[in-house]
Order: C-alpha cells, then structure tokens, then sequence
C-alpha cells in the first residue's frame, strides 16, 4: 500500500488502520507521515551507529591478533592497563565526564519505591500477555503446593514426618505443609505479640479508638494482636469479633460463629500486600485453625510485554499479533478465548483491588502489573514498511510509534483500565552499544513525543545492560537519558554473548558453566549496582538482574535468587506467575533500599577487571571440550527447531540430563559464540563440530517426539532448515555482527513460511 513516500504491507496498513490509530485521534495517513518523517531523520545517524560497531570490532580484532603475533598471553593481568588505554585511543571507552545525577520524573510507584519480581512475556501469545498482567496478584498456596518448594516428604510443625506427595488429587497432607510454610513466613515477617500464626483460630479487625487494629484469638483462648500494628492497613467481608469472652476455653463456641467467617485481612509489608483470604465454608478454610484458606501475594508489580528475543517475529503477519496485544493493554480490552474441563472460557484483565483502610476509608490497589513493553534494537531492519527508494525502514522506528500510538488510550483514561497512573509510557530498548546509541533512542523518543502532542519525556527509557560498550560506558550512557531513564539490568546470557564475540580473537574462552566464576562478570554485576546507585537510581527507577532459567526448580529458585537484593538489585525477571508469587517472598526478607543504601558505601567496582576477556587459563581435556561440545549443540538445536520450524520464540527446553530451562535469542547467542570461539582457535574441528550436531540432532527429536507438528531433524539433516540454521550460526558465527542470531533465524523461518504458504496455494 502506497502511503506518501512509503510503501507499507497491506496486513499491517490494516493493522494500523483499524487496531492502532482508532481512539488517538490520530489518523492513519498522519501516522505514516510521522514515520516517514523519523526515517528520514534518525536512519542516517542508525546507520553511522551501526558502522561504528563494525569498525570498532575490527579494530580489536586488530590489536589482539597483534598481540597473539608477538606472544603475548593476553589473559595475564598486565595486559589490562595497555588494553584500557587502546579502547580509550579508538573511542570505545568514552571519556569520563564526572557525575551524573537521574532527574526522571512522573514514574509509578511500581517502578520507583516498591521493589518487586517483573515478568518477561513473549507479547506474540494473548494469553500468555494476560497471564503475565494479571500476575500483580498470586495464590501463595497454589505456587508452594505445585511445586517442589514442599517435598515429597514433609516435617509439620508438630515435627511428624508425613507423605507430601502431589499424587492424582488433593493430598491433605501437603496441603498441610504447604500451611506450615506459610504460618512460618508470617512468624517471619508479621510476628505477633504473643503466640505463633499456627495457634491463631480467629483473626478479625477491631476499632481502637478512630483507627482498626488486627485481633488474633489463639487456640487457648487468649487473644493478641501484631508487634508491629501498622502492617494491618485494611480488611473487606464479614469478619466480626468472637462470640464468646477473649478468656474462654471453650474452642467450639469461639471460633465457630453464627455466620461462617469469610472476608479478607490486607497486610503490608516492605511496601508489598498481602492478603490472607478468610473463608471457612471453603474446604481448606474449614480444615485450618484459622480459617484461612490462602494467602494472595502481590507478586510482579511489573510486567516487560516482549516484542525481541522471547518471540518469533518475521513478518508482518507475525508483528501485527504482537502490536494487537499490545493496543488490548493499554485500551484494556484484550481477550484469550481457552477451553478448561471442556468448558469455553474467556480471559481477561483483572478489575483492581478494593477494601476499606483502618479508618474505613474506600483504597484500591491496581489489579495488574504495570506493563512494560521491549521494543527491538537498532540493528533490526523490516520489509514491512519500505521507503521511496526501496530500503526497509528500522524496525524499532515502527515498535515506537506503535507502542506510543497504543498508549495514548491510557495516557488520556480513554481505555477500560489504567495502566501508568503517572502518566507515562514505558519502553524498554535491548542491544544497545554505547552513549551513542542511547543518545538515538532518546531522540527518536522525544520525535514521538512531539508527533503525538505528549509532555516532554513521558516515553520512559529502559537500558538493557547486555553490551560490553555499554556496560564499560554505562555512567554516560545515564547521562545521555538522565530525563528518560526507569530501568537499567544486567543479563548474563546476551551480555555473556557479547564478551565472547568482542574477545573472539583474543583466544579461546571458558566453559559455559564457568563464565559466572570470571573477574569480567563480577565487575559487570557490581558495577551495574554502582554505577545504579551513584547516579540516583533510588527512588527514581529499578536496577534489576537477569532471569531464574529452571521454571521447574523453585525450591532451588527459592534458595538462591535473593542474592540478587542482596546484590543490590530492586527488581529480577522470573518466567512465570507461580514464579514471580515464590520470588515475592525474598522482597519481604530482604529490605532492598537499605541494602542499596549499604551497597552505595563500597568502593566502585573495576573497570580493568570488567576488561579481562574470560580465556582458558589451563587445558582443557577431551572429555570436557566433548561434553561442552555436546551440551551448546543440544541446547542450539533443542530452541532453533522450534524457533524455525514451529515459529516459537521462548520456551522450555530440556538440556542434555532433560531438566526444562526457559530459553530464548539470549540463550542462543552465548552457545553459538562459545563453539564459533573454539572452532577458531582450533579447541575443535569443524568435523567435530558437525559430528556433534548430527549426534545432538537425534537426542533432540527424541526429546520433542510427542510435540504436534514436530519436524524430525536427524532423519535427513541436509535437508532440515532447522539443522541447518543451527549449523550455520556456528560456522559463520564469527563474522555474525555482535554475534546475533536474528539473522539466520528471520532467513529460515521466512523460507519455512514461504513453504508453508506455497503449499497452501497448491
């Protein structure tokens, strides 16, 4: 369709037309005009970015093949401050301007000063993206109940072993630890003045003077309330006091009034709620002493809708269910029709919460998490929209004046639901190298900004620190969007990929499973903190970490990711509701601001240790260059195959001893470069590499057989797409830009489609 000086595919004109712009008060021609405009404007200065990474690259590439010539071992500590002053000479280390101080206003409380698990969703999937809204709010019960946080066998609190086994149906014995678990998190964070949660047998709220104070009856027949009365901030239902004396002995007649109790009792803690759901006509109300039959975790306050690396996104077709979901957000109408014991149901947004506070005022709480939505780098370029002279347009050109477009229903309470109560916009850019680049997306921002009549920085930027560039620059990087900054994160796998390809020619690197033990990414995972900290992130916008890979292990999830506050993160991705309820719990443990506020005493971490490229320092063995080999090649294969065959861009994918790890592009790029790495210094052969694959190949369709519509791989490899995407991302993996997939994925998965299109005609 000819529109001005572009050419735009009819799906998504259509799309635009009748998705997009109805309710802006925008039309469709002024938002072609709009793009037109940005294209022209900002793509001269994408691409002399986009140039600069490439000359930068080969610039490095120079100066380690320079040094391996002469000798040098380039993993020994006296090559750091030469390498310094070489990436300081070619401007790949920005000079040092001096403080930066972050000014954003108008952020939500979400985001600001509550810290909080955030999901990461693939936005391609309707359902999915409602799951991840509706997340804001979660069943405790349920997360600690289906999974392996209670183990098969159980202690109770009266220290009986008992079999706590899932089974087929309800085991009440489970049911039983699962309330073990949960009365000794309240002991943990809501003690009382007198007794345990276990003996409590009547929880009601009571006027002391003009203000409630929560009353707890115990099972002897005393009564007691919470050492700290102000984490009761309200209550709803029916929820009156005993009818009998606080002094009885009489069990039966105290805690089995009238009318059953059923009712609500809102706790707040650490800025986060919770609810104990009171209900003893429900099975599991009437079987505890209490009465409470669950405990509703405010979980993901924030939720990323993922237009990137969690979707397989190659067309327009592909593109437009991802904008659509988009605008059903923010206009607060998106639906997933699903069928559930046979019946048809239909999912939606969650309506907010209310209850009346301890003075009996009328207070809500949002129902939802406050969406986030990841636009595509700059790198990425889409035939969706060409210009007059035939170029495709920047992808993340289209993302942002979609996403904003979008948004405007919010931004003017035009929609059915609230997302931003401040009024903003938030978009988080991934791939970004350097101040440059930053600089860009902020103008590209303000362009938005201006089309569409909006205050001054209400498109809120978050920086993806997955870069090396950016993470050596990442205190210029906040100058360039000290207005606009609400988030900055560090995520081991992209930024992993990153290291690997920027030090390819430096020599061959770890093992996978030993990245994490590096100087590199401890100066990376601390810095991002310091760097956070010192320009005034508190307060003002979340510094997160990466994502917990095991959907299954929560237990382990559980035990391990509240180093991440302690690390001095405000927020970090998990990969499910039930994750994000379980997660919630380490935000009650660990109070974030004053650890931030510890962590900001230290000494900043190091530059010339963030520099140290991750090189074998010792030989490795043939048995571990084979299993290394093995587990990178099954891991590529086992979410390549889905991504081109199956048009799946995140999933759970089983590694070499089948536990399911959530994979997505970033999980790719680090596996690619580690084997693209060692087959150019010769640790393995192509002949090894190919080998590999077609042993890898096998494993992996065994691992997918029972998938509908699956492609078998090893039954005749030459003639697999999928095999032989997977095969090429290590073989050319050197000279991929940055290391990215992207490419080699968008190629096969548009022939795969191409096919499946052509079939159709026939």
């Amino acid at each position: 369709v000819a529109v001005g000086n572009l050419r735009v595919n009819p799906i998504l004109h259509h799309t635009v037309e009748k998705t997009v712009c109805p309710g802006t008060g925008f039309s469709t021609n002024y938002f072609w005009s709009c793009l037109d405009q940005v294209v022209t404007e900002l793509r001269p200065e994408l691409e002399r970015c986009l140039a600069k990474r490439d000359e930068l690259q080969v610039r490095i590439d120079s100066w380690y093949e320079e040094g391996k010539k002469r000798g040098a071992d380039l993993s020994q500590p006296e090559f750091r401050p030469a390498c310094r002053e070489f990436l300081k000479e070619i401007g790949y280390l920005c000079e040092d301007k001096g403080p930066v101080n972050v000014t954003t206003q108008f952020v939500d409380d979400e985001i600001a000063r509550v810290p909080a698990p955030q999901l990461v969703v693939p936005s391609d999937n309707a359902r999915y993206v409602l799951n991840a809204v509706n997340a804001r709010w979660g069943s405790l019960y349920d997360a600690l109940y289906g999974f392996d946080v209670i183990p098969a066998y159980a202690v109770t609190s009266s220290g009986v072993e008992v079999n706590a086994s899932k089974g087929g149906g309800y085991n009440p014995m489970r049911g039983e630890a699962v309330i073990d678990f949960a009365n000794g998190f309240l002991d943990e964070i809501a003690p009382l003045t007198g007794g345990k949660w276990s003996q409590v047998c009547r929880v009601w709220p009571k006027y002391v003077g003009t203000v409630q104070r929560l009353q707890l009856l115990l099972e002897d027949g005393s009564t007691t309330s919470l050492r700290t009365p102000s984490l009761f901030v309200g209550s709803q239902g029916n929820l009156g006091p005993p009818d009998a004396g606080p002094n009885t002995k009489k069990l039966s007649t105290s805690t089995t009034p009238c009318v059953p109790d059923q009712g609500r009792i809102f706790l707040k803690h650490n800025g986060l709620y919770l609810i104990l759901e009171i209900d003893r006509s429900h099975p599991i109300g009437k079987a505890a002493l209490s009465g409470i039959k669950d405990i509703t975790a405010e979980s993901a306050l924030t939720a990323i809708l993922d237009m990137e690396d969690s979707v397989s996104a190659v067309d327009a077709e592909d593109k437009c269910r991802i904008y659509s979901n988009i605008c059903g957000i923010f206009s607060g109408t998106l639906e997933a029709p699903f069928l559930k014991d046979g019946k048809a149901m239909t999912r939606r947004m969650h309506p907010d919460v209310w209850y009346r506070d301890d003075k009996g005022n009328t207070c809500t709480i949002p129902g939802r998490a406050l969406a986030l939505v990841r636009n595509v780098g700059h790198h990425m370029f889409t035939d969706m929209v060409l210009t007059a002279d035939g170029k495709q347009v920047p992808e993340g050109f289209v993302d942002c004046l979609v996403t904003t477009a979008a948004a405007l229903q919010d931004l003017r309470g035009t929609g059915r639901l609230m997302n931003s109560r401040e009024g903003s916009v938030y978009i988080v850019k991934p791939k970004q190298h350097g101040p440059e680049e930053v600089a860009l997306t902020s103008r590209l921002f303000g362009r938005a900004e201006e089309f569409f009549g909006l205050r001054r920085n209400t498109i809120k930027m978050g920086i993806m620190d997955e870069e090396r560039r950016t993470s050596a620059n990442l205190r210029e990087c906040l100058r360039q969007a000290s207005e606009r900054v609400f988030f900055i994160n560090t995520g081991f796998l992209d930024r992993t990929g990153d290291e690997i390809h920027t030090c390819m020619l430096a020599g061959p690197v770890v093992r996978k499973a030993d990245m994490k033990k590096q100087n590199w990414i401890q100066s990376y995972e601390a810095g991002n903190v310091d760097v956070g900290l010192h320009c005034g992130l508190q307060g003002k916008a979340q510094i997160g970490k990466g994502m917990w890979a095991k959907p299954d292990s929560m237990k382990d999830m559980l035990d391990g990711k509240i180093s991440e506050l302690m690390a001095g993160a405000s927020t970090a991705w998990v990969p499910s509701p039930a994750a994000a309820t379980l997660h919630s719990l380490h935000y009650h443990h660990v109070n974030v601001p004053e650890r931030q506020m510890q962590l900001a005493m230290r000494p900043a971490a190091k530059i010339e240790l963030l520099l140290e490229p991750p090189l074998v320092a010792q030989k490795l063995t043939d048995e571990e260059i084979a299993h290394e080999l093995k587990e990178n090649a099954q891991s590529i294969l086992g979410y390549v195959v889905r991504w081109i065959d199956l048009g799946i861009g995140c999933s759970k994918v089983p590694d070499l001893s089948n536990v399911g790890l959530m994979e997505d592009r970033a999980t790719l790029r680090i596996s690619s470069q580690l084997m693209a790495n060692w087959l150019h210094h010769g640790v393995v052969s192509e002949m090894q590499v190919r080998e590999t694959f077609h042993e890898m190949a096998k494993l992996v369709d065994q691992q997918n057989a029972r998938e509908p519509n699956y492609i078998p791989m090893s039954t005749n490899p030459e003639q697999s797409p999928a095999f032989q995407a997977a095969l090429k991302l290590v073989l050319e993996g050197k000279k991929a830009p940055n290391g990215y997939t992207e490419y080699t994925l968008h190629e096969f998965r548009k022939r795969i489609k191409g096919d499946i299109t052509l079939r159709a005609k026939m």
